[in-house]
């Protein structure tokens, strides 16, 4: 039984340079033969995998870029397909601008429970360079609609260490957000993902990675937000008090999960497939009822890639990893106790703040 669902809608109305997802304008494609084509494969593969939801996340791309007609289509028909008795968390991510308070008292009141808002920068100039489209106006507009509308718990998304971004203006950032009193903030250090602009611009030697600055701002941001009262529960994210993410819990811990539209991966039984990152193929191989022709990239997961998978994620997180996965010597564990990087608790190995520095070397050493 499958207790995780995820639904891609790849629609953006602009490209941002940094995003290596797969997405795209919407262009020229039949909304109406999407949304059917996602409650299609949903209905297929749900008895596929005996889906039984305790979570949803819908991602993209930007699944409010959506108009209402077939939001509503998509939320209404996702209700009549799937058994939602055991459904605890409904996510959905949401870009400023992408809606009004119709649309957030549509999702409000079809049961979605969680909004993360990509809001990444309250600074013009960080806002322009990441090629975003809305003004800080419009974020805390957007903001204040969704929490006028009750949802259970909003999100805000934010990224650090941007080109040409000073530690001023991302403590300014972090002191706005905090003013606003979200439930959760995910705060990302930028990756320069291949196939981006970004990328590109790195490479031909534009743009500088910058460790030290990267460290400064990610324990600026712990300092700031665990000051509010946010816990730090993964390197990435803070939350208040019974505001976790449910379901990126589901995804570090190792649990199976059904990826539905182009783009989705799932993880099944020891299996992980991609359907095709593709929204015209994707909704032709649907309509022909082909799943087997929907999916481009299928992988095995043995029990080696499936320990070093835990170790990495679950490392992450607040709890830590327990010994009992751990593929390293005591020697080895010793050797970062001894360096200050991790420590023993309740069992498990759980990095320290000096640790949470170099979170990706640690894991690797540990392998």
């Amino acid at each position: 039984m499958v207790r995780h669902l995820y639904i891609h809608v790849p629609f953006c109305h602009r490209i941002c340079p940094y995003c290596n997802f797969y997405k795209h304008t919407p262009g020229g494609t039949d909304q109406n033969a999407f949304i059917h084509s996602l409650l299609a494969e949903l209905k297929m593969r749900s008895r596929e995998c005996n889906l039984a939801p305790e979570t949803i996340y819908m991602g993209g791309g930007t699944p409010t870029t959506l108009s209402i007609k077939h939001l509503d289509k998509l939320l209404e028909g996702i209700a009549d397909t799937v058994d939602l008795k055991a459904l605890t968390e409904w996510g959905i991510e949401a870009n400023p601008a992408t809606f009004k308070r119709d649309k957030a008292q549509l999702m409000r009141d079809s049961g979605i429970t969680r909004v993360s808002l990509g809001i990444q920068s309250w600074t013009p100039t960080t806002l322009s360079t990441l090629g975003r489209d809305h003004s800080p106006e419009d974020a805390r507009a957007s903001f204040e609609t969704l929490r006028a509308c009750g949802f259970k718990s909003l999100n805000i998304d934010m990224m650090f260490s941007i080109p040409g971004q000073s530690p001023e203006s991302w403590l300014a950032d972090l002191e706005h957000t905090v003013e606003l009193s979200p439930d959760h903030v995910s705060a990302y250090n930028l990756n320069y993902e291949e196939d981006t602009e970004f990328f590109d611009r790195l490479s031909q030697g534009e743009f500088q990675e910058d460790t030290s600055r990267d460290v400064a701002f990610f324990t600026h941001t712990t300092e700031i937000l665990g000051q509010a009262g946010f816990e730090h529960y993964e390197i990435s994210n803070y939350a208040k008090p019974g505001h976790h993410s449910k379901h990126n819990s589901a995804y570090w811990s190792g649990a199976d999960y059904l990826g539905i539209g182009p783009g989705a991966f799932t993880t099944f039984q020891g299996t992980r497939w991609r359907n095709i990152a593709n929204t015209t193929e994707y909704i032709n191989q649907v309509t022909r009822n082909n799943l087997a022709g929907l999916v481009t990239e299928y992988e095995h997961i043995d029990a080696a890639a499936f320990r070093a998978e835990r170790i990495a994620l679950q490392l992450r997180t607040k709890n830590g990893i327990g010994m009992d996965i751990l593929a390293a010597s005591e020697n080895k564990i010793n050797d970062l106790a001894d360096e200050g990087l991790i420590k023993k608790r309740d069992g498990n190995i759980v990095l320290t703040e000096k640790g949470k520095l170099l979170a990706d070397s640690v894991a690797s050493h540990l392998l």
